[in-house]
């Protein structure tokens, strides 16, 4: 993650970040690295429906797709994005080793993320273990920054 903070700082864009399955353990790795807060404009961590509408997110597509969607999670990313006037958004939903009585809809140890930069949406499906949650969301964390290298070295 260092590197892509340092190369987010040289570039002067910004990152936000909606996470739900996460909760907020990518802000946690961004903000681990020294000068991060050069960077990072604003996290939300948004477990239930009501906070991720409440941020924006439609509730038509958490009805249609449900919460557990890259299309939620691409509504995650755009929308915080815009709130927080960052150049990445990074939307983050998923179910990991849990049932969700509140939404019946979604694979089990399925994770989707979305990252909105420049209008287009890059998305990560990530199949995760039935391991321990902090293991799974390191897996997470690491293929979020495998996509962000790939979008920031690109060009």
């Amino acid at each position: 993650m260092k590197e892509i903070v340092e190369e987010l700082i040289k570039r002067k864009e910004t990152i936000a970040t909606m996470e739900s399955c996460t909760g907020g353990a990518l802000a946690s790795a961004i903000t681990n690295i020294p000068s991060s807060s050069e960077i990072i404009k604003f996290s939300a961590v948004t477990y239930s429906n009501e906070y991720k509408i409440k941020m924006g997110v439609s509730k038509e597509i958490i009805d249609k797709y449900s919460v557990y969607s890259v299309n939620t999670a691409h509504e995650m990313a755009f929308n915080i994005s815009k709130y927080a006037k960052s150049d990445f958004g990074v939307g983050i939903t998923g179910k990991l080793n849990k049932e969700d009585p509140s939404n019946s809809y979604g694979k089990n140890n399925q994770v989707f993320v979305s990252i909105y930069y420049k209008e287009k949406y890059y998305d990560i499906i990530i199949n995760v273990e039935n391991i321990s949650r902090k293991d799974n969301k390191d897996i997470i964390i690491k293929a979020i920054e495998k996509k962000l290298s790939e979008i920031l070295w690109k060009d």
